[in-house]
């Protein structure tokens, strides 16, 4: 999961999930906004047409062939809260999503925190869901959340674009709470520590992508390079 494919409009990172699964890790490239949200920006901002962000949502939904009308979202705020996600429902305060129904498309924004998501490796009893994670999630425990939620079997698990261990600078009071090997010179390795987690509760197979989202202006988003005034890529999923 090291490159990225080219669709008619957005440029995506496709996971190859073990089931029956569309799972993608959006870049910035492929939609309609201008100046710092250039140019799929899927997050609604003070700045950026609503219009616009409509836009760029649907077409992502277009190129993984979900229905746009039915697209999940929460309202991200740094919880643990995973929840069910109902067709078309928008605003619930949670930073996961799941759901074990077909055709409901999952969406979470990023801008330097983690995009997961992880898969149940059945064909009979498939479920998934899809995580925004920071470090505070992480710490918190909003992985282990999600596991549970799927309820058990053979877990797989991607870990998409995020800002790397080569520019994610904390203080002491966020270092404190990950394994200090996941901390050199002040830089906390944010991917490693999402990897770590998922191992720990139970997922057997873990991929990432391991693009810095701080380092690649030309496919990301960051908030901290950029800061503050950046749009939003993310991760998509649904059972197909």
């Amino acid at each position: 999961m090291t490159g990225t494919t080219e669709t008619a409009a957005p440029t995506l990172i496709p996971w190859d999930a073990p089931g029956p699964y569309r799972v993608v890790f959006t870049t910035r490239a492929g939609g309609v906004s201008a100046g710092p949200y250039d140019s799929l920006n899927l997050a609604l901002m003070s700045d950026d047409a609503a219009g616009n962000v409509e836009e760029n949502r649907r077409r992502l939904c277009v190129a993984v062939g979900a229905d746009a009308s039915r697209l999940a979202m929460n309202r991200q705020e740094h919880t643990i809260l995973v929840h069910r996600a109902r067709a078309g429902a928008r605003g619930e305060p949670g930073d996961g999503l799941w759901t074990d129904d077909s055709g409901v498309p999952m969406l979470k924004l990023t801008a330097d925190c983690l995009p997961i998501a992880i898969a149940r490796a059945d064909a009979t009893r498939p479920a998934l869901a899809v995580v925004h994670a920071g470090w505070r999630g992480l710490a918190d425990g909003i992985v282990a959340e999600a596991v549970r939620t799927l309820g058990g079997g053979s877990l797989a698990a991607a870990v998409g674009p995020a800002i790397g261990p080569c520019c994610y600078e904390v203080g002491p009071e966020v270092a404190e709470r990950f394994d200090s090997d996941l901390v050199r010179d002040g830089r906390l390795d944010l991917p490693g520590a999402a990897e770590r987690a998922l191992r720990a509760a139970g997922v057997e197979r873990v991929e990432r992508v391991d693009l810095c989202t701080s380092c690649r202006a030309d496919l990301f988003f960051s908030h901290r390079r950029d800061r503050g005034r950046t749009g939003r890529q993310g991760g998509v999923g649904l059972i197909r």
